[in-house]
């Protein structure tokens, strides 16, 4: 059977304790991957030589990166004691985590963009100060002296398994001279795995590199022993975290467009960018839409926007229209299922997209599960549902007063604001709890990857120092 290892900076390591990866529709097993424990991942971390990329510019980094951007899409690559081509890697990535094929291809692009493009992706995260200061230590830039230094001496990330996108936003660490410690998502190795080996095979030297498959125990002793990190999680898993400055927090989203008073007698015009923003992705990224606000029109848009997400139905992961993810483990589907039931239980709100469709959200195929689209008219924005986020595409819709909607919607990762209203876009920009913000009639999915997505990574890796050089 394959077999994943540990990478100990770098080195495959096969462990005694092993976990199967399954097959989500057949069960069949797919690959055993090897476990890490957290007195394994303390003592290599301290081993770990923190400057091994100081040797290298950050333009060289650049370059292996840009080469290893064709390695990751076009190349075979090194898989345990085996080899992997591309084609490999998207049908066991599907295989493992119930992602559709076409799914599975589309964000492997993203992947690509990110290391391809990783000069833009740089450059907009530094501010577009001459890079060659982070090699000298210090510099010039519009005429003033800059210097830094970096704090994040060895970087990690706990990763999820539920979009393999998400693993662009940690590219950048390389670059950036950081070694990278990784704990990949239990059904998702296989893409920071593969972005390792890329970037290991255009240049970076693999002592800079960490990969430990390991339990909840082992992240948290990730996230301890190394100086900066991201977390990927739920609300309950990153909430300990939420005021340790050394974790960059990447949890539930709430993403919402937004209708200002003077488009909303125009709904009409915005019900695809609405129904793109709840459904890209398979729903299940922190970027999708999870709600809908507007000043008025609320039960005629709710019915537009769920008449349209009703015509996506469970297909089985390798049909080419399948747009919905399937859920391995079909106990959380079922529980996501009953969760928005006994919200509905009151009355006060209603799937309209069930009611569209004729059948329960609730699918199954095989021994898989299914959760198709959920869009709910709540008549009060205090309703339980109105405020939600789940791992399919899920979207309520409410009316508010456009005068409180900046301070009522709560923190969103990213809000498009359709309006032109510039009291209300003023607001927004003014807000803490908005961290992207679009306006004009931009899904939310939409990303530029040369602005940063929440947080900056050079900012959580290096800090300014005051410097100044005596004159020759």
């Amino acid at each position: 059977m394959l077999h994943i290892p540990i990478l100990r900076q770098g080195v495959p390591y096969e462990s005694v304790e092993k976990t199967t990866l399954v097959h989500h529709a057949t069960g069949e097993p797919v690959a055993q991957v090897s476990q890490a424990n957290s007195g394994m991942l303390r003592r290599d971390i301290v081993r770990m030589n923190d400057a091994v990329l100081e040797r290298f510019t950050v333009r060289e980094l650049m370059d292996m990166t840009r080469k290893a951007a064709e390695l990751f899409i076009g190349g075979t690559l090194p898989l345990g004691d085996g080899a992997q081509s591309f084609d490999d890697y998207i049908t066991q990535l599907s295989a493992t985590t119930g992602m559709p094929i076409g799914y599975c291809r589309r964000n492997a692009q993203k992947i690509h963009k990110v290391l391809d493009d990783i000069e833009e992706v740089v450059t907009g995260l530094t501010r577009g100060f001459d890079l060659s200061i982070l090699d000298s230590g210090y510099g010039k830039h519009d005429g003033r002296t800059l210097s830094f230094y970096r704090e994040g001496r060895i970087f990690g990330a706990v990763l999820p398994s539920n979009s393999p996108g998400v693993h662009s936003l940690w590219i950048p660490a390389a670059v950036l001279k950081a070694p990278i410690v990784l704990k990949p998502g239990r059904e998702e190795p296989w893409t920071p795995y593969r972005v390792i080996e890329a970037l290991a095979a255009a240049g970076v030297p693999r002592e800079a590199f960490g990969f430990y498959p390991t339990d909840h125990g082992g992240a948290g002793e990730l996230l301890r022993s190394v100086n900066r990190s991201m977390l990927f999680g739920g609300g309950a898993t990153v909430k300990p975290y939420e005021n340790d400055p050394a974790v960059e927090l990447h949890g539930p989203g709430y993403s919402k467009i937004i209708l200002g008073a003077d488009a909303a007698d125009d709904w009409e015009k915005y019900v695809d960018v609405m129904v793109g923003s709840i459904e890209a992705n398979g729903g299940r990224s922190c970027i999708n839409c999870s709600a809908i606000w507007t000043p008025k029109h609320g039960a005629k848009i709710a019915g537009a926007v769920a008449k349209k997400l009703a015509q996506r139905k469970a297909l089985p992961t390798d049909d080419p229209d399948a747009v919905l993810a399937a859920f391995a483990n079909p106990v959380v589907a079922e529980q996501i299922d009953a969760a928005i039931t006994q919200g509905l239980r009151d009355g006060s709100a209603v799937d309209l997209a069930e009611k569209h469709r004729g059948t329960p959200r609730l699918a199954r195929i095989g021994r898989c599960a299914f959760l198709q689209p959920a869009l709910i008219w709540c008549g009060d924005r205090e309703h339980p549902l109105a405020n939600r986020e789940f791992l399919f595409p899920y979207a309520s819709v409410v009316e508010c007063p456009t005068a409180e909607m900046p301070s009522t919607i709560g923190p969103s990762l990213i809000v498009t604001a359709i309006t032109k209203d510039q009291t209300l876009i003023k607001a927004l920009m003014d807000s803490p709890h908005v961290d992207r913000l679009n306006v004009g009639a931009i899904p939310t999915f939409q990303i530029s990857w040369d602005q940063p997505h929440e947080g900056n990574l050079f900012e959580h890796l290096y800090r300014q120092r005051a410097f100044q050089i005596e004159a020759a």
